[in-house]
């Protein structure tokens, strides 16, 4: 397939006040942009030719002004039940990202991306073996939404919930990260609510603090996986500058600032992380913390030394979580015949090098 060149700005790019001053320039009257983005968001047009409530010169003015794609539908992989799809998505520069949609019952969750790899380096995660190669606009990633939500439309559904747990870290990308939320979250637009985004992180403490002292009611969620830093260390380097202490300390910060819990994500990794004594100290860390912990058996990837724990010691886990007084939840797995859960998302020409 041949390349898609970006030779006009991304019209997903653009906020509403954006566009207005656009407008603007173009000599169009101001309601024009309100036509154009609820037809953007509402109706989910992608060409300026579906816009058939703009006179022609108003539509051809859109075609000479902006790109209404940046990104190639490559590859799509549908998981033998039915209920993950997971697609491929070339950039215009030749880059490659994955994103993907998961069901259930009356959820339709999107598993959207925020960077071109990732420089976190996260030795279970397929994606951080990548390494990084380069940070998404918040177009770009507003488009994987549009992209998805133009599927289910033609099913007559909608996209209920959106996680930033795609390949990259959110918080590496702020500003995209959080325009593209501002943009789908508008009311007179896409209309997703605040609290229906999660973001994880790794935990990049000054971003967390940054985050909370906007007061957003968007989801938080921590990778945290160990409970010592040596062994975190171990598994996400990004332990070596902000140590579990550092990071609880702004988790504190956080819930003090917004009055919101915050998942602990914890890939469930047999031998490493997942016995009794691990959930003990784990329970006597997160204790007085307003949060809960959502266990992730690991999802296979190319690291062969890392495994899941049976489904008996992923239950003694939680049970010994549970028990220590921390609510904990274990995450349906979804995808894993096509590679789409957690950590598992990559682009095969680049393979994990990085195995403990």
């Amino acid at each position: 397939m041949e390349d898609l060149k970006l030779s006009l700005p991304l019209i997903f790019d653009f906020s509403f006040g954006q566009l207005e001053a656009i407008f603007s320039d173009l000599n169009e009257p101001k309601f024009r942009v309100k036509q154009l983005w609820q037809g953007i968001y509402i109706q989910l047009w992608n060409k300026p030719d579906q816009f058939t409530n703009f006179p022609k010169t108003l539509r051809d003015k859109l075609f000479n002004t902006f790109s209404f794609d940046s990104m190639i539908p490559e590859k799509i992989l549908q998981s033998s039940d039915h209920e993950t799809v997971k697609t491929l998505l070339k950039l215009y520069d030749g880059r490659a990202i994955e994103a993907v949609l998961m069901k259930y019952d009356q959820r339709r969750t999107l598993c959207i991306s925020t960077q071109a790899g990732c420089a976190m380096g996260c030795v279970f995660c397929a994606t951080g073996q990548m390494g990084f190669q380069r940070n998404l606009t918040a177009g770009e990633i507003i488009e994987q939404v549009l992209h998805y939500a133009r599927l289910l439309q033609q099913d007559g559904e909608r996209v209920t919930n959106i996680v930033l747990m795609g390949m990259g870290e959110p918080f590496h990308n702020y500003e995209s990260t959080m325009q593209a939320i501002n943009t789908l979250n508008d009311a007179d637009g896409f209309n997703l609510g605040a609290r229906r985004f999660t973001i994880s992180t790794v935990g990049l403490v000054p971003m967390i603090k940054k985050f909370a002292d906007e007061n957003r009611q968007v989801n938080l969620a921590i990778s945290l996986h160990e409970a010592t830093d040596e062994e975190r260390s171990k598994l996400l380097p990004v332990n070596k500058k902000y140590p579990i202490r550092t990071l609880l300390d702004v988790c504190r910060y956080y819930i003090e600032k917004t009055n919101r819990r915050i998942t602990f994500e914890w890939a469930l990794i047999a031998g490493y992380n997942d016995d009794v004594d691990t959930a003990k100290k784990l329970a006597e860390l997160l204790k007085g913390l307003l949060c809960h912990v959502n266990v992730i058996p690991l999802n296979p990837t190319a690291n062969p030394n890392l495994k899941a724990p049976t489904k008996e010691q992923t239950i003694i886990f939680q049970q010994t979580l549970e028990n220590n007084g921390i609510p904990c939840t274990i995450r349906l797995r979804r995808g894993i015949d096509i590679q789409a859960g957690c950590g598992q998302l990559a682009i095969k020409h680049n393979p994990p090098t990085n195995m403990i």
